[in-house]
């Protein structure tokens, strides 16, 4: 599980220096080819990685999200069997705490990574999307697979899913909200969440 939550840190962090670094924005904003902007913001997330500034790795984290990241389209994916009983007050509480979620249970596990580097292996169409195939590479470790669902929304790409080593990111995290809101409801899963922030 801990590998998992590192991988999933790489991956939700893969664009934060386009934040810092206004050349790079503008590339992956312009880019019109799924593998490059998968590849450069892979690239520069490991460059930022490497400063071991964690203050502004934390606080470009959630420019990233809300950026390079379809956090609408993933949160409802999460929560999807529960869209139709939840109050419009319980989904507006839980859309706000999901930023404060993933980086309080994703940062820490970023710096296991900080010599990484992430290579782009293939791409291929998936409808409207595209599926980008890469490898994060660690020094004296084997190879990961990361495969990541990427799609064009409002002209530029974000992305909606990963899978890392076989495991489908969102598939993942949907099963442990569902045990949440099954045991104890959908409040003490906005609770659990706040919590992690």
């Amino acid at each position: 599980m801990r590998k998992v939550k590192q991988m999933i840190a790489v991956l939700l962090l893969a664009g934060v220096a386009a934040a810092p670094i206004a050349p790079v924005q503008a590339a992956v904003v312009a880019n019109q080819d799924a593998a490059t902007f998968v590849s450069s913001l892979g690239n520069e997330a490991f460059a930022v990685l490497k400063t071991g500034n964690k203050a502004m790795v934390r606080a470009k984290f959630r420019e990233v999200l809300s950026q390079h990241f379809a956090l609408d389209a993933i949160g409802d994916r999460l929560i999807r069997r529960w869209l139709t009983q939840i109050t419009p007050a319980q989904k507006a509480a839980y859309k706000a705490a999901i930023p404060n979620f993933i980086i309080g249970t994703y940062s820490d596990a970023l710096y296991d990574y900080a010599n990484g580097s992430l290579k782009v292996i293939r791409t291929a169409p998936a409808g409207n999307s595209f599926i980008v195939t890469t490898q994060v590479q660690k020094p004296g470790a084997q190879p990961i697979n990361a495969v990541w669902t990427v799609a064009k929304v409002g002209g530029v790409f974000k992305v909606s899913n990963a899978q890392v080593a076989g495991i489908n990111l969102t598939m993942s995290q949907a099963a442990d909200f569902d045990a949440i809101i099954q045991r104890q409801g959908f409040d003490a899963l906005i609770a659990m969440m706040k919590s992690r922030g």
